[in-house]
């Protein structure tokens, strides 16, 4: 089997080709252009949330093979129990699939390699940033430009609590999150779409925690996986409130519960106060 750094070099090859298919989507300048939107379960998905999932597909597994590998997709992910290579890739070829049809640009390509339910290697890939992200376990987070130029990222340090800045979904809203939004002692609001797209603004240092909560649906492995490793060998942290990591490859691809991604300074504080505001919030509803 390849060694770590050829399946980066490999995984941040497969990201710039399909931030290259999802521009030409974007831009209008793909053949046949027509971006068709259907519904699945309520989520839109476009002929380009296809074409990109076939292409990173075919990549990894022309490069890679099947043996030592198995593969979770959004878009061809079937209900099943977790795969039984050590090995899983977990891709989302589009998160953020409704800023790319409403043209926010804050849409990103998630490719993660998880073993034992934990990522150990993680490319985002932001196409109209021109940036792609990149990290394995243990050797740090890096930004990559289109020149092929790599620098390495560090989440921001803030000294007060007040100081941060959060930054929350576009789309993705409920009555339970504004209301722990509200109560949070943040000064500072950024609305920024896809999950990738968020925990960049929170690399970059434009933005310090970020929060998700589960209502009738939850987020999936593949919106957090990448994700997540870029943002905690960047210095930061990404758990549940109660503390307990993230697994993936689990047998179930959704994320319930609260989860709270941040630069790490008062993660924990903020997880309890979280928890504590929304059992208020719970008990006015009762």
């Amino acid at each position: 089997m390849k060694d770590i750094q050829e399946i980066l070099a490999i995984a941040c090859s497969v990201g710039w080709g399909a931030a290259d298919i999802l521009q030409s989507y974007y831009h209008g300048t793909a053949k046949n252009f027509d971006l068709e939107v259907q519904y699945k379960q309520n989520e839109p998905v476009t002929v380009a949330d296809v074409a990109v999932s076939q292409y990173i597909l075919e990549k990894l597994q022309a490069s890679l093979g099947n043996e030592d590998f198995g593969y979770i997709s959004e878009e061809t992910y079937k209900v099943q129990a977790a795969l039984t290579q050590e090995l899983v890739w977990i891709i989302d070829p589009l998160d953020g699939t409704r800023d790319f049809i409403q043209k926010t640009g804050e849409y990103a390509v998630h490719i993660a390699l998880v073993k034992e339910k934990r990522p150990i290697l993680a490319v985002v890939a932001v196409p109209e940033a021109e940036k792609l992200y990149y990290a394995i376990k243990g050797s740090g987070a890096f930004v990559e430009t289109r020149q092929r130029q790599s620098k390495k990222i560090q989440v921001s340090s803030r000294e007060n609590i007040q100081d941060l800045t959060i930054v929350v979904s576009r789309s993705h809203r409920n009555e339970r999150l504004d209301y722990l939004l509200q109560k949070l002692p943040f000064a500072n609001q950024k609305a920024v779409g896809s999950v990738g797209c968020k925990i960049a603004t929170i690399v970059e240092q434009n933005a310090d925690v970020y929060i998700s909560l589960s209502g009738k649906s939850a987020p999936k492995d593949w919106d957090i996986a990448a994700p997540e490793l870029i943002l905690t060998e960047a210095g930061g942290k990404y758990t549940h409130f109660d503390g307990t990591p993230l697994q993936y490859n689990t047998g179930d691809i959704n994320q319930w519960g609260g989860l709270l991604a941040s630069n790490g300074q008062f993660h924990e504080e903020l997880c309890q106060q979280a928890e504590t505001i929304l059992a208020e919030f719970d008990k006015l509803k009762n």
